[in-house]
This record gives C-alpha cells, sequence and structure tokens, in this order.
C-alpha cells in the first residue's frame, strides 16, 4: 500500500504539472510569439498580452537587420476610439513602442507591421489584445499559486483513493477543500483586488463592468465551480464513507475547469458602456 500510495503521489503531481503547465501556455495572456519574413529576413517575435504595475506597456521586437523599419496601430478594446498610428523605434537591434497605460482591466488592442524593401506585411493574422492590471505583493501571489497547485494535486491524490477506496479518500477530500479555500477564497480575491480593484467579479456579484457572459469573470466562477464540487464531495463521503466515488466526480469536474485556459474570458472594462455612462450624466 505505501509503494502504491507514492506512486499516485508521483502521478497526481505530474498530471496536474502538466495541466497547469497547459493552462498557462494556452492563456490568453501568456505572449504570442511566433516568426515573420519580410523583404527575405525572418524576424521572430514575442507580443506581450499582459502588463501589470504602473507605467505604459512596452512593445519590442528584435530585429538585427537595421533596414527594416515598422509601425503599430492601437486603440482601447471595445471603445469608440479612432485607430492610432505610429512609428517603431529602433534602439540597436530592437525595434519598441510603448503602449499608453490604461487601469486595471483595461484592454488596448495592437497591429505591428514591419517593412523591409517595400514588402510590408503584418505580422500576425489578427491584432493583438493586451490587458492591463495592477501589481500584486509577491506575499499574496506565490502562496496563491502554491496553494491552488496543491489543491489540484491533491485533488487528483483524492480521486485515485476514491476509485480504489483507500482509507484516506475523506482525509484527502477534506484537505482539497482547505487547500481551495485557502487559495481560492482567501487568497485568490486578494490577487484579483491588487490586479483589478475588485475582490470578486464572478458569479453572484458580477457588475456591469466586468460583466461578460452575465455571470462575470470566468477564472472566478471556475474556482467557485472547483470548490463548490469538492465541497459536495465531501460532505457525501462524511455521509458515507463508502460513497469513496464522490472523489472521482469532483476531481473530473475539477479537471474539466481547468482545461479550460487561465484568465480566459477575464476582467475587462467596456470603454463604450462608460462613455455612455458619461454621456448621459452630462
Amino acid at each position: 500500500m505505501k509503494y502504491k500510495s507514492i506512486y499516485a503521489w508521483i502521478f497526481a503531481f505530474i498530471f496536474m504539472s502538466g495541466l497547469a503547465i497547459y493552462q498557462r501556455l494556452t492563456g490568453p495572456t501568456h505572449p504570442l510569439g511566433g516568426k515573420v519574413e519580410v523583404g527575405g529576413t525572418t524576424v521572430k517575435y514575442s507580443l506581450p498580452r499582459t502588463f501589470g504595475g504602473p507605467g505604459d506597456a512596452d512593445v519590442v521586437i528584435k530585429a538585427e537587420d537595421i533596414s527594416i523599419t515598422g509601425e503599430i496601430k492601437f486603440k482601447r478594446f471595445k471603445s469608440h476610439d479612432d485607430w492610432t498610428l505610429t512609428k517603431l523605434t529602433r534602439k540597436g537591434n530592437e525595434l519598441y513602442a510603448y503602449l499608453p497605460h490604461l487601469p486595471p482591466a483595461g484592454k488596448v488592442i495592437y497591429e505591428i507591421f514591419l517593412e523591409k524593401n517595400s514588402d510590408r506585411k503584418m505580422i500576425t493574422k489578427e491584432a493583438v489584445i493586451l490587458r492591463f492590471k495592477g501589481s500584486v505583493p509577491d506575499f499574496i501571489l506565490y502562496p496563491h499559486i502554491f496553494f491552488m497547485f496543491l489543491a489540484m494535486v491533491i485533488s487528483l491524490r483524492a480521486a485515485v483513493s476514491g476509485a480504489f477506496k483507500w482509507d484516506d479518500t475523506y482525509k484527502l477530500a477534506l484537505w482539497t477543500v482547505v487547500c481551495f479555500v485557502i487559495g481560492g477564497l482567501i487568497l485568490g480575491p486578494l490577487v484579483q483586488y491588487y490586479a483589478f480593484g475588485a475582490l470578486w467579479t464572478g458569479w453572484p456579484l458580477a457588475n456591469s463592468t466586468f460583466d461578460l457572459l452575465k455571470f462575470g469573470d470566468l477564472t472566478d466562477n471556475k474556482t467557485l465551480m472547483g470548490i463548490v464540487a469538492w465541497a459536495i464531495a465531501l460532505w457525501q463521503i462524511r455521509k458515507n464513507p463508502n460513497a469513496k466515488y464522490w472523489a472521482v466526480i469532483a476531481s473530473i469536474v475539477l479537471i474539466a475547469v481547468y482545461l479550460i485556459p487561465h484568465s480566459a474570458l477575464g476582467s475587462e472594462i467596456d470603454f463604450r458602456e462608460l462613455e455612455g455612462n458619461v454621456k448621459q450624466i452630462n
């Protein structure tokens, strides 16, 4: 049994590590990378899709060929703004530009064009969207990440115990809920507050500013769904120690929830709505 438990922990850690990496790499805040050929020269790029802290967001492209020039076109996302077009500035082997700072949850949409020998190309197939956020203190951010990941690992380990009807299923389910509450319901809202100025923007407290699907921020809703699933599982196993299959059900729900990319449909400001409110006041 001892070796089976060790193997189960290893399996849970590897599986959840892969899921966490997948979630990060597929999320809308992960830098958009690729390459484009302009005038016979290949240029690799990594474009930012999130920016935290004060100041303007910098966009940098490494282009060692000094004959390559570029422009950036941008405006606030979900606004009635006109596009702003400005040239990229060269500094050594890099072309760079700055996107004007927006309040937390404000987004800017931008396109980048490179040119060499009359060959002008937009380097991405579609415009890129960058979201601004506030700076989250490390003493809140890192514990939040730790407890959320730990909850995911323990949850899968509990599912293995539930599938084989091992005696530690209830204890693991309890620790899953504890870690989720600390990481998701205590530290999570603090991260949200520092990043976007609101403790909770998911159901049922979604407001008009952050209301994306009438249920609010998908990240908050994912957290809530995972905690509810495991709370139900814990309650059912406590009532009936033989109902260990609830740990499997809750784990499947959690995996399905976390297959949704991180920060998908996250908090955002609809500037059109804000502009409309200003006009009504005036």
